[in-house]
């Protein structure tokens, strides 16, 4: 292989071997594939570079149309900050393809390393929000990794994870399974090795299981060296695909304090998990560092606009959301996110509208449990309980679906949904704020003990009153004084968590621009 090098183009400084895209020191938001869109386009200098050459060196071996390239061209274009109509790095030429605009010039070589058995700190960026709102899991994409090496396998491996689907995720795993077998010690492939079986779980509907591999994986490397950060990151992002916040937010913030070059996603992981329990000032807070670094997350956006969302600015929760949708078709979250937060500002024509624009693209049983709730709204059960049956086909390990679709099945076993309701209760323990609200759910035939477990739920830090005013779910105490006492409570510790950020230094003038706070 040829030794990695740093190129110029421009006033873009363009190092392949860590990845990144610097201007004037800064990092810019272009990693996963659209880095390595670009660094196809460096290396075949300023030539034009037709449609098909660019599917076959860039996205082979999965399959795509003309349309997903002119898509990741756009967004690629975004992160450089440059302008397709006056295009100052990529020019589009019709007919033909894309050229850079000028010819990038090599500004070092920098020679491979002697192979070492030392743990490499990785970028990580990795993140799954152990339960936003109906279960949503969100995680935060690595950035491809590079072989310390230079072996082919790992920068290959890396490259499939950081496409974002779930075929690729797999060729991942079994090319760092392959290049483990060949050297059982590589570090940097365990690491890579934990965090796609993560990925699949929290991302692609796979059992959890794989998950529970990927912590086993981490925690290897952790005995190995416990000061590794990026181990510590990979650790907390299979706690959080487990659904465990508590020991993931824990790993997060060791990642965060041993592994300054990972700080940014380790920081962006925690923040997520800040929400699920109800520290949404301290979520914002690391959110707005994070954006400030320069560094760009696959789903900070996404994480800054829920906790906008939350903190009772939607106007401006709803701008960044919209764009998201619009940008990012194969961002399986931004695709719940939106229609979920139409639904809960009671647009539901709008909502079903972009859900089914939503259900076009790839698949997350949170969509099947939103349309679920609009068939509802509706008064057509039977749709409901379809798709709530859709959405436990999809994760059948999941209490919500499995709870949904026995809650409305044509003859309820009462007896039995308490059952559950007991067993799930017992299993959280007064930590879960979504296992509580499953009990809820469960429990909604028994006010009180429904009430009951609304209570824990806020205790232990669930802050949507939009989504309980809104949904159909909690139509069986809905005209209860105490859910409304409940939904009160939540508007006041919402309210404290908003007086902190709107007197905060941190808090950019700009971010609410689109949206007066909420009374």
């Amino acid at each position: 292989m040829a030794p990695p090098r740093i190129f110029l183009l421009d006033d873009l400084r363009i190092d392949l071997a860590r990845q990144q895209v610097e201007r004037d020191g800064k990092v810019l938001d272009v990693a996963g594939l659209s880095f390595q869109l670009l660094r196809f386009l460096i290396e075949q200098g300023d030539r034009v570079v037709g449609f098909d050459e660019l599917i076959e060196r860039v996205w082979a071996p999965a399959i795509v149309n003309e349309e997903t390239v002119t898509q990741r061209v756009k967004l690629l274009r975004q992160g450089l900050g440059d302008d397709g109509r006056r295009p100052r790095y990529i020019r589009s030429v019709r007919g033909q393809g894309y050229q850079l605009c000028s010819m990038p010039r090599v500004e070092a070589i920098v020679a491979h390393a002697t192979p070492s058995r030392r743990p490499v700190a990785v970028v990580s960026g990795l993140v799954a929000a152990g339960v936003v709102a109906l279960g949503i899991v969100a995680a935060l994409l690595p950035r491809p990794e590079v072989a310390p090496v230079g072996d082919p396998r790992m920068e290959r491996a890396g490259y499939y994870a950081g496409i974002g689907q779930a075929d690729n995720n797999e060729r991942a795993i079994a090319l760092y399974e392959d290049l483990l077998r060949d050297e059982p010690g590589n570090v940097v492939a365990d690491l890579g090795l934990s965090r796609a079986l993560s990925a699949s779980v929290c991302l692609y509907n796979a059992d959890p299981q794989a998950a529970q591999r990927a912590q086993r994986i981490a925690e290897r490397a952790i005995g190995r060296d416990s000061a590794n950060g990026a181990a510590h990151n990979a650790l907390a992002y299979a706690h959080d695909c487990l659904g465990d916040v508590d020991a993931a937010i824990v790993e997060y913030e060791r990642a965060v304090a041993l592994d300054p070059t990972a700080r940014t996603g380790a920081l962006a992981s925690a923040a997520n998990l800040y929400v699920e329990r109800g520290r949404l000032a301290d979520a914002l807070a690391s959110n707005i560092e994070v954006e400030r670094s320069g560094a760009r997350p696959r789903f900070l956006d996404l994480q800054i606009a829920r906790n906008l969302d939350l903190l009772g600015f939607p106007a401006a929760a709803e701008q960044r959301l919209a764009k998201l949708f619009e940008l990012y078709p194969d961002n399986v979250f931004g695709n719940v996110a939106y229609p979920r937060f139409l639904y809960t500002q009671g647009r539901f024509a709008e909502a079903d509208a972009t859900l089914a624009v939503a259900m076009k693209r790839p698949l997350h049983p949170q969509l099947y449990l939103l349309a679920g709730e609009l068939a509802l709204v509706r008064g057509d059960r039977g749709r409901a309980e379809s798709l709530f049956a859709q959405a436990a086909a999809l994760r059948p390990h999941q209490s919500r679906p499995r709870a949904l679709v026995d809650l409305y099945a044509d003859a309820p076993d009462v007896a039995a949904l308490a059952s559950r309701a007991d067993l799930i209760a017992t299993q959280a323990a007064g930590h879960d704020a979504d296992a509580w609200i499953d009990v809820a759910l469960l429990r909604g035939s028994e006010r009180a003990a429904a009430i009951d477990a609304l209570h824990h739920a806020v205790a232990a830090g669930f802050r949507d009153a939009t989504w309980l005013r809104v949904s159909p779910l909690f139509r069986p105490i809905a005209d209860d004084p105490a859910f409304a006492g409940i939904v009160d409570s939540i508007g006041r510790a919402v309210a404290l968590e908003r007086t902190r950020v709107l007197a905060s230094p941190w808090l950019p003038p700009e971010l609410l621009n689109a949206s007066a706070a909420a009374p």
